[in-house]
């Protein structure tokens, strides 16, 4: 055991485990996706079946699809509802999953591209490359005295327009 560290009961550890963040954000989901889950069966049950079975002229999935072997009971219907639940909650999980992923996305190449515009204007010593505070005479870094006051760089032309206009 490492000096300064307490030791801690087995319920001391536990509350530890359960107070963090993550874990009580699992317990949050579980208990969303069980609900959710609960609203896609009843979304199976009550329309999707009821459609088919309009489609496929009165198929009843539950006791027309089953049958009956040695006393077991085969139940394809039930196998069929399953399968189309799974399904459904499959495809709703992936499209939030892709868009918190493009979201997420979306927000880490902003940050990049703020970040770097930031890196962009910070003026920089010519000796040691160190970023330098606007209007410093000397380099904090390498101590190296300037000519001039440290200025933003120019931003450099994006276009031949730019280029152009630049130049005139």
């Amino acid at each position: 055991m490492a000096e300064g560290e307490e030791k801690k009961g087995i319920m001391g550890e536990f509350k530890e485990f359960v107070s963090k963040g993550n874990v009580m954000d699992m317990a949050v989901g579980i208990i969303i996706g069980a609900a959710f889950t609960a609203i896609v069966t009843a979304l199976v049950e009550n329309i999707i079946t009821p459609l088919i079975q309009a489609g496929t002229g009165g198929v009843d999935f539950g006791a027309g699809l089953q049958w009956e072997i040695n006393g077991a009971t085969i139940n394809l219907g039930a196998f069929i509802g399953a399968v189309i639940n799974f399904l459904i909650v499959s495809i709703v999980i992936f499209a939030i999953v892709k868009s918190m992923n493009t979201l997420r996305d979306a927000v880490a190449k902003k940050e990049e591209e703020e970040e770097a515009e930031e890196e962009a204007e910070a003026p920089k010593c010519p000796f040691c490359l160190e970023e330098v505070k606007e209007g410093a005479v000397a380099c904090p870094h390498c101590g190296s005295k300037f000519d001039a006051p440290a200025a933003p760089p120019e931003p450099e032309p994006e276009t031949e327009a730019e280029e152009e206009a630049a130049a005139e």
